[in-house]
This record gives C-alpha cells, structure tokens and sequence, in this order.
C-alpha cells in the first residue's frame, strides 16, 4: 500500500513597523492632528505642505520668522510633529492631512526618529519613506514631492546613528524621478569638510539650531522656486 504525503511549507513574512500605519501615544499628538485638520480647512488654499517630525514642526518656533518671510506668502501648511516616525505620518496621511488640497509642492523630511528610537534598519526607514510617496501620489496626483535626505545626526560621520542615517540616503536617493519626486541632499551645508556636525549647527547633534532655518530656506528656495511654478 502506497501512501501519499503533502507537506505544506508556511512562510512567515515579518513587516516592518516603519510601513504599519500608527498614532503616537502621547497626551499632545492627537490634538496637533486634529488641530491641523482645522487649520487646513480655514486656509483659502494651500500651496506648499511641509511634512516631517521636528525638525519640521520647529517652523513654528525656531524658524517662525523665516517661515513667516518664505512660506506663509505662498499659503504654506507645517505638518510637522515632533516624534514621528514613518508609520505615524502614514496614520496622519490616512485620517484626511492632505485631504481635499491640491498643493504644488510638498516638502517630505522624515526618517530621523526611525533611526534614533528604534534603530529601524536602512532598509525598513526607507520602505516607509517609499510607502508614504506611494500615498502622497494616490492623494496628491498633482502635487510635486520634494524628497529631502535625511539630515546628518551625531558629531562625527563615523558614528552609528550618522551612518545609519546615510544609508537610508543612499536608498531613498533612488526614488526621486525628476517627474513628480525631485530628491535634493543639502546636508554637506551643515558640515565642516572633515564632515563633523558642530554644536553651532545643532546643539543636540539632531535638531538644528534657530540660525540653521534660514540656512535651510535659502538653500531649497532654488528647487522651490523651480518646483512651484
């Protein structure tokens, strides 16, 4: 007697959290959201979306007077939040952020807080990188995306978080097509030539001093330019 038998092979896929939609669980993040959402519809029009963590969010204290001179002129919106990591801006993209606007240009800056809390591999900051471009082209059709790198973090290049942090650059890089995703790298701005981020940059070796924000305008107000026509 002959006996037949199947084995079935399951193959376990593990996603990473970069690319799962999430909310903070903070007391103050939720609000922000909601908040966003009301300013957005009492704009007349927005133009230019700014999104990011942070360093974005600082528009609003340490680059306030610079934003007021660049970007409120031009109907901007600061979707920036301090905390966020890849999935938590995919949660905001999905609750509606951009929702019902068709701004020329949105200003992407995110990733930093994937490597500093979690140490999330290159490859998994950029997969959620790459799943938010995917959701801003569902959105916004007609928006054009300025992808900037992944601003340098820690003093020297040789440190853990700095390299981490450059080889996300090195992947994201790719997906600009010069179509819709113009990627523009501006860190060595912030650089001595040995590559070392000093404390007049950034005192905390992340987040750029107040001075920095008019250094970060005048250097993308080419590509802005460009970009909104």
């Amino acid at each position: 007697m002959l006996f037949s038998i199947k084995l079935r092979l399951f193959v376990v896929i593990e996603i990473p959290l970069s690319v799962v939609p999430a909310k903070q669980e903070t007391d103050w993040w939720l609000p922000r959201h909601e908040a966003k959402l009301v300013q957005k519809e009492a704009m007349d029009r927005v133009d230019l979306v700014f999104l990011g963590d942070s360093i974005t969010q600082a528009w609003e204290v340490e680059g306030a007077d610079i934003w007021d001179e660049f970007y409120r002129p031009r109907n901007a919106l600061n979707l920036g939040f301090n905390g966020d990591r890849t999935e938590h801006v995919l949660w905001r993209l999905e609750q509606g952020e951009v929702d019902d606007i068709q701004p020329k240009l949105l200003v992407l800056l995110i990733g930093t807080n994937n490597t500093g809390h979690r140490q999330d591999k290159a490859e998994d900051t950029a997969l959620g990188i790459k799943k938010i471009l995917d959701v801003l082209a569902e959105k916004l059709p007609h928006t054009k995306i300025l992808l900037l790198a992944i601003f340098p973090r820690s003093a020297k290049p040789t440190q853990q978080l700095r390299v981490l942090n450059d080889s996300i650059n090195q992947i994201i890089q790719h997906y600009g097509d010069d179509e819709r995703v113009f990627y523009l790298d501006i860190n060595a701005h912030f650089l001595t030539n040995e590559g070392v981020l000093s404390r007049r940059v950034a005192k905390d070796f992340l987040h750029p001093n107040g001075s920095q924000y008019s250094r970060w305008a005048d250097l993308i107000e080419p590509s802005i330019q460009r970009l909104m026509k």
